[in-house]
């Protein structure tokens, strides 16, 4: 099978993205409450965008779990996430989560 040009040897499907409009308060706060994805936002928000990649945060979950964290952060549209090569690499999405619900990313990562 011949590979679109441009894209990396990556088999895996590209991650889907929440619209952020579609996002209630609750799911943002439910995916916020796990201790797990707690530590990947904080992460995420000490960190330049585009730098972190999935494997190297230091979490105390294996790989699946992972995903599936990552995964509820997008659907909460906290996290965009692409493919560079065989690395998905991440961005927290502080200024679109930020203009949907003004204050609550800056009052969680205060860590009060």
């Amino acid at each position: 099978m011949a590979r679109e040009a441009g894209r990396g040897a990556s088999h895996r499907a590209a991650p889907v993205h929440a619209r952020l409009d579609d996002v209630t308060v609750q799911e943002a706060l439910a995916a916020l409450a796990d201790p797990v994805r707690l530590t990947l936002v904080r992460e995420l928000a000490s960190s330049d965008d585009w730098t972190r990649s999935c494997g190297s945060f230091d979490v105390p979950v294996g790989k699946p779990a992972l995903s599936h964290h990552f995964a509820a952060l997008r659907a909460a549209g906290l996290v965009e996430q692409r493919d560079e090569g065989a690395r998905r690499v991440n961005r927290l999405r502080r200024e679109e989560f930020d203009a949907r619900f003004p204050g609550l990313l800056a009052l969680v990562l205060r860590g009060d």
